[in-house]
């Protein structure tokens, strides 16, 4: 099985600090920190726990993708052989070695194509996983924030150098466990990737509308539900 990853956007979107950052702007802070927020969600217990669950109960299709992906690798590597012949001989014939290598090139598609739809539910359910935990991510980093009296935060990518005692992401991770200490796995019908970043997004624009305009903001769509996992 792939190693399961936090690949979301993980609430980038809805943050309240930017990874761009400007002179003006780290002179005016008081206090900067680092944190990685993928890393503090992919280490946060609500989805160390679902990525358990997930191996669990979608194990066929883990198994069966791996499976099946080994005989498609050894059809692709005969195939492969096929070409080399081809590439080996002299003269060389350009229709034989264009053939080959575009029977390469479809069995490979073919073969990622199959695999996709194998594990379609496994990545369904990543995802559904990962979007809940982007909803609270923003949470989590403001609160993160206080705790470490940090009043601005940045991307390690977007850093030179710096202390170890600036990264806050394990402060990040400890308010991730603390608000949101699991996530269910259990991906409702019809949903989408991103779905629930999607539906915050929209309901955080119409309460900032409603509050410059004074109207009343939509009635945000009911988000997915699903059964709450059950920690092992």
């Amino acid at each position: 099985m792939k190693k399961i990853l936090a690949a979301s956007a993980l609430a980038i979107a809805t943050l309240s600090v930017s990874p761009l950052l400007s002179a003006p702007a780290i002179a005016q802070a008081k206090g900067v920190g680092v944190a990685d927020v993928r890393v503090a969600a992919a280490r946060s217990n609500a989805f160390q726990t679902a990525s358990k669950q997930i191996e669990t109960t979608y194990k066929a299709q883990i198994d069966q993708q791996q499976s099946r992906g080994q005989t498609l690798q050894a059809e692709i590597n005969v195939l492969i052989a096929k070409y080399n012949e081809e590439a080996k001989k002299t003269p060389v014939n350009q229709a034989s070695l264009q053939a080959a290598a575009k029977a390469v090139q479809d069995k490979r598609q073919a073969a990622q194509a199959e695999l996709g739809q194998i594990g379609a539910p496994v990545d369904l359910a990543i995802a559904y996983v990962e979007d809940q935990i982007s909803v609270r991510m923003n949470e989590a980093i403001k609160a993160a924030m206080t705790a470490k009296k940090v009043d601005l935060l940045v991307n390690p990518e977007a850093v030179i150098a710096r202390e170890n005692n600036v990264d806050i992401t394990d402060a990040v991770v400890a308010e991730l466990n603390r608000i949101l200490p699991n996530v269910s796995t259990a991906v409702p019908a019809g949903y989408q990737p991103g779905q629930l970043v999607q539906q915050r997004n929209q309901q955080l624009m119409d309460q900032a509308r409603a509050a410059q305009g004074g109207t009343r903001p939509a009635t945000p769509a009911p988000a997915p539900t699903g059964t709450a996992p059950t920690t092992r």
